[in-house]
Formats: structure tokens, sequence, C-alpha cells
């Protein structure tokens, strides 16, 4: 029997199973991630809320059999800042372990395309974690290649990391500091031995 894949926009309901995929990507890999944590249900709700009313953007689930196994979500944004072009990039995408094998990437991947052909978008941009082999590979035998890296960090972290490289070298100053009081010392020193 083959398994029934349906794509569909995401429902306030389907926040627990939105939680558990989050879940599932920022551990993905056994690495430490750099994604914010998972949210609550209830804040999950709200934020499917959201999107529903987002012309520019769509948060999409794919089942399996009824069930939901994977996600994407969808943005409209202009190609750059210096083209008038507009392009579909698709972040989070993510296929539960329990359901890969089935197709359900496809399905998101082809649900991302007929929306960029209906908004009139002539490109389609997909994130894909630099460690996910296997995604990488699943995205490059449908034609996308790498564009670039994408990084992630909170802002705190990237304040601090700022302030620390416009910071003076600490080795540098300490070195400094103990040229100049051998200085001091033999200065003083070589003046007291003087006045004996």
């Amino acid at each position: 029997m083959v398994a029934a894949v349906e794509v569909r926009d995401a429902q306030p309901g389907d926040a627990d199973a939105l939680v558990t995929l989050w879940r599932e990507l920022s551990t993905a890999a056994g690495l430490p991630s750099r994604l914010p944590a998972p949210p609550s249900a209830a804040a999950a709700e709200v934020a499917v809320s959201k999107h529903l009313g987002d012309p520019a953007g769509r948060l999409l689930v794919v089942e399996l059999d009824g069930e939901v196994h994977g996600m994407a979500y969808l943005r409209r944004t202009a190609v750059s800042p210096l083209h008038d072009d507009n392009t579909v990039t698709v972040e989070y995408l993510h296929v539960s372990d329990a359901a890969r094998r089935h197709g359900l990437g496809k399905a998101l991947i082809a649900e991302a395309v007929a929306w960029a052909e209906h908004e009139s978008c002539a490109h389609l941009a997909v994130v894909a974690p630099a460690i996910a082999r296997e995604a990488n590979r699943f995205l490059a035998r449908l034609g996308l290649g790498q564009a670039g890296v994408l990084r992630f960090a909170n802002t705190l972290t990237v304040r601090r990391r700022l302030a620390a490289e416009h910071a003076p070298n600490l080795l540098a100053l300490l070195s400094s500091r103990r040229s100049a009081f051998a200085r001091r010392a033999v200065s003083s020193g070589g003046s007291e031995s003087a006045g004996k």
C-alpha cells in the first residue's frame, strides 16, 4: 500500500507536532544547535496563527498517513537589495527520522516551487545546515547549488565578540607594563647607586 502524503499550511492545532519537529531539527546530527530553544506549544500556536495571515510567508506541514512528520517555512523576498526579482526562500526544512524516504521532503519542495511560480518568483533558495550531508545531497539532486553559508548567533554573543575584538590586546598591554616597570627599576636603581 502506498503511503498518503499531503502538504498543507500549518494550523494552530499543529502546534504540538511543530514543537516536536523543532526539537528534532535543533538537535539534528547530535551536535549543539545555535537555533533558539523549542517554544512552548502555546507560543507555537500563537505564531502559527500569525503566519496564516502573512501574504509574504507560509508555514507548511507535511503529513504521512494523516500524521504531521515534516515542516518548512517559505518566505517571499527580494532576491537581493540590488535586484527587482523576488525569490521564495525555504527555511527550517525538516522531515522526522521516522518518516524519511517517503517523499515528504520532495513534497515540501514541490509546494515551494508551486508557490514561487504562483507568486511570479523566478528563483528558489533553500537554507540547509552545512553539516547536514544527506539534506544537502538531496537539494543538490534537485538542482540547488550552494550560494553561501548562513551563520546564526544571538545578538549578545556577537556584541561581546565585537567588544573583545576592539579591546586592546591584553597580552600586549601586560608586556608593555612589565617593560615600563623594568625600565623604572633600572633607572631608579642606577640613580640610587650613583648617589651612594
